[in-house]
């Protein structure tokens, strides 16, 4: 059995928050769904994304917002209230590059929650999971900033 999200407003409310700052707008970043605390990303190919205009390959840059947003939903899957996170450390292994044309997706979870910090793990992939272009790990700071991301006399 899938655990549900430990609150799913703010889940909810995070992701529309990511998805909606400016460099997440500017990729075209937008939520594709969940499985339980595990949040899924998508950005679709367009030529003003690639890096290497000689094979139409996305550039790197995105794939790494795209790991490091949808690693910091996966944290929030796991908090019970609101609060803010900061990236400690972010590592990617690029392992093939984003087909022209096709979108890549990003699928995250948070394997450990500790008091002050968080760890997670991410997966990209065009077609499937099984076949990824990228593996992320990254750790969150929890509590980085005395002033909230979201209100929440709106939640």
């Amino acid at each position: 059995m899938v655990p549900s999200p430990v609150n799913a407003q703010v889940l909810e409310a995070m992701g529309q928050l990511f998805v909606s700052l400016p460099h997440c707008e500017t990729l075209g970043m937008r939520w594709h769904g969940t499985d339980g605390r595990q949040p899924t990303l998508v950005v679709d190919w367009k030529p003003e994304l690639v890096g290497n205009p000689a094979t139409g390959v996305l550039h790197g840059g995105v794939i790494t917002s795209l790991v490091d947003t949808t690693s910091a939903l996966a944290v929030c899957a796991h908090l019970p209230d609101f609060e803010t996170i900061a990236t400690l450390d972010l590592r990617i292994d690029y392992l093939s590059g984003a087909r022209q044309g096709l979108p890549v997706y990003c699928t995250a979870e948070c394997y450990r929650l500790a008091s002050q910090v968080a760890f997670t793990r991410a997966v990209c992939y065009q077609e499937s999971p099984e076949r990824p272009i990228a593996h992320g790990v990254a750790t969150f700071m929890r509590g980085s900033s005395p002033i909230p991301m979201v209100d929440r006399s709106e939640s």
